[in-house]
């Protein structure tokens, strides 16, 4: 028979000491080369890399128009050759001639400066100006941009366009980077509909799994499973292994609470090490962490809002940890309420909002009834805003913290 629990057997710890336990638990994962043309921009480097080639390689022009010999002054010159991108002309410049030149083709032996084209006229094969150059004058010189033993980039950089297109002009096609982290998503619960089927009485449709998915790739981060497990121990306790086997990080939704299908904690105390069981927030006091096989294991709350709150606060940081990433955490701003809020202090709380410019100051505005199953709350928030624990009811004007999930709008919301 089942024995339906009153008290939790994990103690409530505040969110603080939550991420504590986090920050020592979650290491980044081993660095491994990787093809540079699959790297996503976000990927953090993990070693110094020094150049071996020197940018550019050669002198190169920087416009179009002739190379000269700065030396020869205002005489015409005869004009040698053309010189185009690519390969270079077998050339070598004497005093009174000069080679036809385009952007960013290497320089004739000899040549010192470039004269544009729109400085010239060119008549039977020789060319006049009255431009006097000087040395290097539009030259773009060998190793000026990238000197050959120079240290380009450091372990720990974040790779966005740029630096990858610097790698790429260096010829370093496979750098030691920190991997994206693979993700398996678990949604759990005999509640479920699959997704092709039309729910039965008592069952619901799940959102839960295409949140945290979506979640998930929008950081950059690879989704190697999804699937759904009915309220079993035996299938919980196999879905949840394999998927350790696979990931770096299992996601479950569902089984966190006190109910007596509620086998999410059981189940991970027999796979490995649960960490926390509850946490003083709201939504989401079941959240629970936990490692099995080595990978760390969040369960989120079923509620679809306790769901996505839970990816926002906990499960984006410990993804940017275990790609290294350093900034792990949501920018925070201070806002003033554009209306009073009613709060319960015994948790700290997470009240979607829309966070936006009024008057030369940042304003914010809920999104409606907070119930941790209204996904609907969610839709429009820009941000979440963190209402202390032991704080009562809040007036209209208090200033609170608002951590952004998005830029704000620079007008009011209508």
């Amino acid at each position: 028979m089942s024995i339906f629990r009153t008290e939790s057997d994990y103690p409530m710890i505040a969110f603080e000491e939550a991420k504590r336990i986090l920050a020592e638990r979650i290491l980044p994962l081993a660095p491994r080369p990787a093809s540079l043309g699959t790297i996503l921009a976000g990927t953090v480097l993990a070693e110094s890399l020094t150049a071996e080639e020197q940018v550019p390689p050669f002198d190169a022009s920087t416009m179009d128009g002739y190379a000269v010999i700065a030396a020869d002054g205002l005489v015409k010159r005869r004009v040698l050759a053309e010189q185009n991108a690519g390969p270079i002309a077998n050339v070598t410049l004497s005093s009174g001639e000069c080679v036809r030149i385009m952007t960013g083709a290497a320089l004739p032996a000899g040549a010192d400066a470039v004269i544009p084209v729109e400085w010239t006229r060119e008549e039977q094969g020789w060319m006049a100006t009255e431009m006097a150059a000087q040395i290097g004058l539009n030259v773009r010189s060998r190793g000026s941009d990238v000197a050959r033993g120079q240290t380009v980039l450091s372990g720990g950089t974040v790779l966005g366009p740029a630096e990858i297109g610097l790698l790429a002009a260096l010829g370093i096609y496979q750098p030691l980077v920190y991997p994206t982290p693979r993700v398996a998503i678990l949604a759990t619960g005999d509640e479920l509909a699959s997704q092709d089927a039309v729910p039965a009485p008592g069952q619901i449709r799940d959102s839960n799994s295409y949140v945290l998915a979506a979640a998930v790739r929008a950081i950059g981060c690879t989704v190697t499973t999804v699937r759904q497990i009915p309220d079993s121990a035996s299938q919980l306790s196999s879905a949840i292994g394999s998927a350790a086997a696979e990931a770096d990080l299992v996601l479950t939704t569902g089984g966190v609470s006190m109910g007596t299908r509620d086998l999410i904690k059981p189940v991970l105390e027999n796979l490995g090490t649960v960490h926390f069981g509850r946490v003083a927030v709201k939504p989401g006091l079941p959240l629970t962490f936990a490692t099995v096989l080595g990978v760390p294991v969040l369960g989120l709350p079923g509620n679809p809002v306790s769901t996505l709150v839970g990816f926002e606060v906990v499960v984006r940081p410990v993804l940017r940890a275990l790609a290294s990433q350093p900034a792990r955490w949501r920018p925070e701003r201070q806002v003033r309420l554009d209306h009073a809020i009613r709060h319960e202090p015994a948790r700290l709380e997470f009240q979607r909002a829309q966070v936006f410019a009024r008057d030369g100051a940042w304003w914010a505005r809920t999104t409606g009834s907070q119930a941790s199953s209204r996904l609907l709350s969610l839709v429009g928030a820009n941000a979440l805003l963190l209402i202390p624990r032991g704080t009562g009811d809040l007036d209209a004007g208090t200033t609170v913290t608002a951590m952004m999930i998005e830029e704000p709008e620079i007008e009011q919301p209508s």
